[in-house]
Order: structure tokens, then sequence, then C-alpha cells
């Protein structure tokens, strides 16, 4: 039996144990594993209502608690994104550290609670989502805990270290460029950004930043990230209209490799490798490889860094100049960020835009020619605590401490093409190696059904137990 948030779903559906249980499990668990600095927020009293309202409804209406996925499931909300109803988000941020509970659920909020998820807290993210570590000035600081010496990455670094440390089997994430995957990949975890226009962002639409994010989760299998994007995906009510999900394409795929990031930017050999061995799998599992070269998206990949840059600084020196902001409350970098978005010209964020619409255009060239990108997801191994500080201004360099990890990360972002990362084998340390798949709009379901073929081979063993789950 897989140790994810659908077993738990079913021992919770079938009796082995309650709701109420499984939330106490998930206290007990956030509270032994605070040396983590997963959570940034937990509310018990929220998780212990939600929980006896769920049993409540599984003694009473049997049959709508059963037609809920994760009927009864504990889990956790980012602090970015959202919201969810009850939880202080504040965006690793001091500026709003005085921030009241959301009074209501976003629409995406309502729907994790349709599907039968229960928040009860908060993970930790880094201010305003711009790192891919989650060490937020405020506290606490995020550890993987796969080796509590190296980051879970980031954005979603706190929701990730929590599922894969067994808090929780499923948590929210957000992924603006690369902050859903990033951390899966750290944490050895399934991470799905959707397509753009497949995920409801209302009503505030405060987070979607021009497009380029998305949110869904943070999961231990394909099969929880698939059953809960079909809960939640659709109808969206703008800003964009809707996608819709295609199914997964019979027959042999074209499958076009891409085993390395550059020069600027290399991958390590071990996680090259792993790209190559999926690669490999694939093909004996009737597939077609057509392998390519970075040339071939290195100009995509550059454009697409560049336009994420520009967005974050516009959108962050627009929150500078709102009323009732003290953007000096804030971390320097992320001062730096706002300062450079007020000094961009609107040619310069025009061509920047211009050159993110090629990128869309010539990854749809690509996809011409095959139906599914494999290429790597990180280029190094997790990196220690405090490789990405953000006690400076120096937003280029910033910039290319991400890149250096993840090359290719804001692709998917700038695209609007759905992205997935899942670890295929581990590293001599025991980390894991992740891969990354990448398809057309609305082919997320074609990235789901070939990631349950490599996730069959059983290559990534998770470490820690979720708790709660009867063994």
């Amino acid at each position: 039996m897989k140790g994810d948030a659908t077993a738990l779903a079913e021992a919770i559906r079938t009796g082995r144990l309650t709701a109420s249980e499984a939330m106490a499990a998930s206290l007990a668990a956030a509270a032994s594993r605070s040396d983590l600095g997963a959570l940034c927020h937990i509310d018990a009293d929220l998780g212990r209502r939600e929980a006896a309202a769920a049993d409540e409804e599984h003694r009473t209406d049997p049959d709508r608690f059963s037609s809920r996925p994760f009927g009864g499931v504990p889990t956790l909300a980012k602090d970015l994104g959202g919201p969810f109803a009850g939880l202080p988000v504040v965006a690793g941020s001091r500026l709003f550290a005085r921030h009241r509970p959301d009074a209501a659920d976003s629409d995406l909020g309502g729907r994790f609670r349709v599907a039968g998820l229960l928040p009860f807290g908060l993970t930790t993210a880094p201010e305003f989502g711009l790192s891919l570590a989650s060490e937020p000035e405020i506290g606490p600081l995020a550890r993987n805990p796969l080796d509590s010496m190296r980051t879970p990455g980031g954005s979603s670094g706190g929701a990730a270290a929590a599922v894969a440390a067994g808090i929780v089997a499923i948590a929210h994430a957000t992924d603006a460029g690369g902050s859903i995957r990033v951390p899966a990949a750290c944490c050895g975890l399934v991470g799905l950004k959707p397509s753009r226009g497949v995920m409801p962002a209302g009503p505030a639409f405060g987070n979607h930043l021009g497009g380029i994010a998305s949110e869904l989760c943070v999961s231990r299998s394909v099969r929880d990230s698939a059953s809960l994007l079909s809960v939640v995906a659709g109808k969206t009510r703008g800003p964009f209209a809707d996608v819709s999900l295609a199914e997964p394409k019979a027959g042999p795929l074209k499958i076009a490799l891409l085993s390395e990031t550059g020069p600027d930017f290399p991958t390590t050999p071990e996680r090259s490798v792993a790209i190559e061995a999926a690669g490999r799998f694939l093909e004996a599992s009737g597939h077609r490889l057509v392998p390519i070269a970075w040339s071939d998206v290195a100009t995509m990949a550059s454009a697409s860094a560049r336009l994420f840059y520009d967005l974050v600084a516009t959108n962050l020196a627009a929150l500078s100049e709102t009323d009732g902001i003290d953007i000096s409350l804030t971390e320097p970098m992320t001062q730096a960020f706002a300062k450079r978005g007020r000094a961009l010209s609107a040619a310069a964020f025009w061509r920047s835009q211009t050159a993110g619409v090629l990128v869309s255009r010539n990854l749809w060239r690509l996809f011409d020619r095959v139906d599914v990108l494999l290429a790597p997801m990180l280029a190094t191994a997790p990196p220690p605590i405090a490789s990405f500080p953000s006690d400076h201004d120096d937003t280029d360099l910033h910039l290319n401490r991400m890149i250096s990890l993840a090359p290719l990360a804001t692709l998917g972002n700038i695209s609007g093409f759905p992205a997935l990362t899942m670890p295929f084998g581990a590293d001599a340390d025991g980390l894991p190696l992740p891969v990354q798949m990448f398809a057309p709009l609305g082919a997320d379901r074609q990235l789901l059904s070939l990631a349950a073929m490599l996730e069959q081979d059983d290559r990534w063993q998770h470490r820690f137990p979720v708790a709660g789950l009867p063994s």
C-alpha cells in the first residue's frame, strides 16, 4: 500500500481510523518535528473542529463523505496564495505580520475543502516567494527532512518539508517560477505546475502575477496529484479563459530528451544520468526518444528567467507604492526588487514581455515535433541552508543563484505550459534524483500518465511514514 493521502483517505473511509485521529496524529507530528521549521502557523483548535465535522459527516451522510477523494485528510496551506479561511497568510513578511485571518476561502481553498481536505496550519515560505529556499527573516527557517543542513527548496519549501516528513500526506503549494517543482524535487515528491487557465485564482486574483503563477500541491504520489487536480481544476472564472484538460494520447509518444543545461549552469553528472535513465525506461515502454541539445532551449530559458525577474520586480514596485504599505519593513532583497521595478522603463518591460510571448511560440514549435519534453529539474543537489541570503540588494546575483539550481524552472511559468517533477532514483547521499517533464497547454494528464509509468519502477522510497496512516 502506498503511504500517501489516498491511502490515508481510504483508511478513514473504511473506519480504520477517524478524521479526528488522523488530525491528532498530524498535530503530534508537527510538534515533534518542529525542528524542520516547516510550519509557520498552527491552529490546533481549527484542525480539531474540522476533523470533528468530517467525522460527523461520515456518520450522518456516508455517501457524501465517500464522494470526497480526501475525506478527513489533514493538510496545510502555504503562507502565500490561497487564502484558506481562518489562516493568517502573511507571505513570510513582517509587512503583514498583523494580518488577520481571512474570513473566506479563495475559490481554490473552497475546492480543497470539497475534496475533503482539512487545513489546520500554514507552511513556511520565503518573503513574497522570492527565493528557492524558505528562510524568511521573520522565521522559521525551513529544513529538508532528508538532510537538515540542506534547504527543502522554495518557495513552497515548508509544504515540501511537511509532506516529506509525513506531518501531512499532501499540502497546498504555489508556483510562479518553479516554487512547486523545486521543493518537490529537493524532497523527493511529486509536483505539478498546471497549465495556465486550469486552476481557479479568484476571487481577488492577487497571486496570478501576470499569468505566471499557478497553485496546486506537493504530494507523495502521482495518484494524489492527479486526484486533486481532477477535483479543483476548471470553471476558473478568469482572469484567463478556461483551458480544457485533454485525455492522454493513446499509443507511443515522441519524447524530446534533454539531459544537460549548458556550460553556464551545468547539471551534475548523476542528475543527467537520471534523466537518461528515465528516457530509457519510457523508451522500453514503447515511446520514442528524440534527443535535443541545450542550444534548442537556451534562448527560451534565458527569456523566461528575464521576464520572471521583471514581473516580480514590477509587482513589488506596485506594492511599494500602495497606500498604507511601508516597504521598509520588508527584507533588503524585497526592497531591492521593488527599487528595480520602479526603475524599469515601460519600453524595457514591453520588450521582456514580447520575448516571453516568443517563448510560448517557440515551445509550441518544439511540440509540433514531439509530445513531451523530458529534462532536468535541479542542476545540483539541494544546496545548504543559507545559500540564498536575502540580506543584500544584488538582485542579479540572487537570480543567478536560482537559475544555477533550476535552469529550466521558469520555462513552464512563462510559456503557461504544464510542468511536472518527480524523483527517479537517489544519489549516493540518499537525496532524490528528480526529472522534469513539460507538455503542451492542457496536456497535464499526459504528464501525470507518464509520471505514473515512471513511478511504477519504484526507484524512490519515502523515508518517513504518513502521520496516522495504519501500517
